[in-house]
């Protein structure tokens, strides 16, 4: 079955690293519950485009903090690999998940040719229903810019 607005965000819990101290931790999305989350799946760290979107959206992340959204960023590298894309890029503003086994990628449907990420965003509201979702077709060489994840936050809060 595919993951569609109006669904139920399918839970999960992964290993993640704070982007900006580089703490690791464990992130689970059930503890967001009560306030709107943004999840952005980025297919791979050190790769030009997925660098210009983090930073992107660490740059506007005052933007989503007003909203009092929750912000996860995942792909399927190591947590060595996304401490190591903070330190290089001045960190960034929001956990970085390991979906090393690309599970929560194929829950939410991301998962594009040879199981590879899709750039792609999730929108969930303070009840865990998904609001909002796009999925990148082909290789993702631009990201959603990030007005249209505030406005979409903001249809969430309803």
């Amino acid at each position: 079955m595919t993951l569609r607005v109006g669904d139920p965000a399918p839970d999960f819990e992964l290993d993640g690293v704070d982007g900006c101290s580089g703490q690791r931790g464990r992130y689970r999305l059930g503890d967001g519950l009560g306030r709107p989350q943004v999840l952005v799946f980025y297919p791979a760290d050190e790769t030009p485009v997925c660098t210009r979107q983090l930073i992107a959206y660490t740059s506007g992340i005052g933007e989503l903090e007003v909203l009092d959204a929750r912000v996860l960023a995942l792909s399927p590298q190591s947590l060595d690999s996304h401490v190591e894309f903070a330190a290089n890029h001045g960190g960034f503003a929001f956990p970085m998940l390991s979906d090393s086994d690309r599970t929560v990628g194929s829950d939410y449907g991301i998962l594009g040719l040879l199981d590879l990420y899709r750039r792609s965003t999730v929108v969930i509201d303070a009840k865990g229903e998904v609001r909002f979702l796009h999925r990148a077709i082909g290789p993702g060489l631009r990201f959603l810019p990030l007005d249209t994840i505030v406005r979409e936050v903001e249809a969430a809060r309803g």
